[in-house]
């Protein structure tokens, strides 16, 4: 607050007002405050007397996941948690919704608590704003997907690996026409998965059908309404691909509204509960979001235990889990 009395030319109290937006200053001094905060990265402290401490830490960690609605981020959520738990430490989380001016906003809340690490979900194309957080010192890891502007720690799945074990479990049971149920274009896994499904057609001499790849689902209820409408054209998919859980699941509910659960292939991107349940069972490619969430919460407690490396990149293999669905054969594949 004093650096940033000194760059206005306002006395500390002034400030005060100012950044609490109490009156009797004037607009334009009030704006030079702004733009002196601004510049410098100020960030007001809500509640320094009672959680800071005698070494400057507040015990809590700041954690941005991309939205409560998807069970892998739940799971995630929780694994670092209990990681968090074992130090001590309390957990701020914030649900994104994939909305990419949320991810800025969470970020400045729980700076102003000041947390003393963040694990972020990044949802915006550019995470260079992060950048002023990392040269003060702050421990910062990315979790599920790469940043994108900035070097720092990060925790992933393959996701261009695990896609292209589904597209090639598809293949070795005689599917030549597999449709891509994908989330949101702009979501980077969501991409990846796009790019291994693509890749192991072309790796086995299949040209991709546009007609029969969608994306900008996010919901079980969009991608319901998209599998329907595919498995019901003149020349329908044997075989689908679909790139996230809740997408899973629409899809799964479609094929059972037609009746053809036990005629289309289907392989999963993320484990889906009570999946061994279902009749096929669902085969998936499923990540492992308790070892994603403990191994970024690690590398935040070793950053803040003085590890002063480089960056670390840390990938966690995802495994097909066959269970039925994915081996359904394509019609005649059997007479090959």
């Amino acid at each position: 607050m004093r650096d940033v009395a000194l760059l206005a030319g306002v006395g500390i109290k002034t400030v005060s007002r100012v950044i609490n937006g109490e009156a009797n200053v004037s607009p334009s001094t009030a704006e030079r405050v702004r733009r002196a905060a601004a510049e410098l990265a100020y960030e007001p402290d809500l509640h320094a007397g009672n959680l800071r401490r005698a070494d400057g830490r507040s015990r809590t960690l700041g954690l941005l996941v991309s939205s409560v609605a998807n069970p892998f981020a739940a799971q995630v959520h929780r694994a670092i948690e209990r990681v968090a738990t074992e130090h001590g430490y309390a957990v701020f989380a914030t649900s994104l919704e994939d909305d990419p001016d949320a991810e800025l906003r969470a970020v400045a809340a729980l700076a102003r608590r000041r947390v003393d690490g963040f694990v972020v979900t990044p949802v915006r194309d550019d995470q260079t704003y992060l950048r002023v957080h990392v040269d003060r010192g702050t421990p910062l890891v990315c979790v599920d997907r790469e940043p994108h502007g900035i070097e720092t720690d990060s925790v992933v799945t393959s996701n261009v690996a695990g896609a292209r074990d589904a597209v090639r479990h598809l293949v070795s049971h005689g599917h030549r026409r597999i449709a891509f149920l994908g989330d949101l274009e702009r979501i980077q896994t969501a991409a990846l998965r796009q790019q291994g499904y693509l890749d192991e057609l072309a790796a086995a001499g299949l040209a991709a059908d546009p007609a029969l790849v969608v994306l900008g689902l996010h919901d079980d209820a969009s991608a319901t309404a998209v599998a329907r409408r595919l498995l019901t054209l003149p020349d329908p998919p044997t075989a689908i691909f679909s790139s996230q859980n809740l997408i899973t699941i629409g899809t799964i509910r479609a094929l059972q509204q037609l009746g053809l659960e036990h005629q289309v292939a289907l392989v999963g991107f993320d484990d889906v509960e009570t999946s061994d349940l279902l009749k096929p069972s669902v085969t998936t490619v499923a990540q492992d979001p308790d070892r994603i969430g403990r191994l970024a919460a690690e590398r935040v407690f070793a950053r803040l235990d003085g590890d002063t490396g480089p960056p670390r990149h840390l990938v966690v293999p995802a495994r097909l889990v066959v269970r039925g669905s994915g081996e359904i054969p394509a019609p005649g594949a059997g007479r090959r």
